[in-house]
């Protein structure tokens, strides 16, 4: 028996919270129609059988699921086991995989940098973090683990020249500066780059994921606006894509270390 809590579902990424309360025996045999997914093991132990291989699960491993697999789920153990799903629809599976839209079918070691990345992926998701900073965070995180399999498939796409990979940067702020709603993967199409080396490719040439630097322009154009006098916090936060008035003051906190009440008074005095 499963019990699934979803904590994401955005722009082609689907985390969920999945504890399975089996007793100890051996399972059914199904077909998987879920779709692509990554699983993470957290707690406990089990067996999958899938396409004639068996292998051991437990919290030191990932594994990849495909639609139309075979499988079968066997219990060594009466303790159950907990899980993280990270759903990918076809098309973002197929560009982190080089392509082809069949995940590896081997069992993946997660590092411990790799695991701990996970379960703060999961822990920020259930608290409702910014739906654009998850699912660039498991665009990533997913392109380090597939990595393992085979990095050069993970590398194909990626553009070949500082030069190309500064103009990519560059085009991505150039689009959120003209509409900072756009997501990873409008981006990524826009400059036909696959979304996980856009991120990278923007990482590196600014130092911010293309979340924060959404972010970053939106606290800009929230300071212009306070500067104008704006004294609506909620309607200021709702016309420029703030989830409500609690995360346009947090995200001004953190960018300015100040409330924006006292940047409302400060920049009244300066332009007085």
């Amino acid at each position: 028996m499963l019990s699934v809590r979803t904590v994401l579902d955005s722009d082609g990424v689907r985390i969920a919270d999945v504890a399975c309360h089996n007793t100890r025996g051996r399972g059914r045999p199904h077909r998987q129609e879920g779709g692509h997914a990554i699983v993470f093991v957290r707690r406990g132990c089990f067996l999958r059988s899938a396409n004639g291989v068996e292998a051991l699960l437990d919290p030191t491993v990932a594994y990849c699921l495909n639609p139309g697999e075979e499988e079968r789920y066997d219990h060594p153990h009466g303790q159950g086991d907990d899980c993280s799903w990270m759903r990918l629809d076809t098309m973002l599976a197929a560009s982190l995989w080089g392509g082809e839209a069949t995940l590896p079918s081997r069992v993946l070691a997660t590092s411990a940098e790799i695991d701990l990345d996970h379960r703060l992926l999961l822990a920020a998701s259930r608290r409702g973090a910014d739906p654009h900073e998850l699912v660039e965070q498991s665009i990533l995180l997913a392109a380090r683990l597939l990595e393992q399999a085979d990095p050069r498939r993970v590398e194909a796409g990626r553009p070949a020249t500082a030069r190309a990979r500064r103009a990519v940067a560059d085009a991505v702020r150039e689009a959120l500066t003209a509409d900072a709603g756009l997501s990873l993967r409008d981006l990524a199409r826009m400059l036909a780059v696959s979304p996980h080396h856009l991120s990278r490719v923007f990482h590196a040439a600014t130092g911010h994921t293309i979340a924060r630097y959404r972010m970053r322009l939106r606290a800009r154009h929230a300071l212009e606006r306070l500067a104008g006098g704006e004294r609506d916090l909620a309607r200021l936060a709702g016309d420029l894509g703030f989830a409500d008035q609690s995360h346009l003051c947090r995200v001004l906190r953190r960018e300015t270390e100040r409330t924006p009440s006292a940047l409302r008074h400060l920049l009244a005095m300066v332009y007085a």
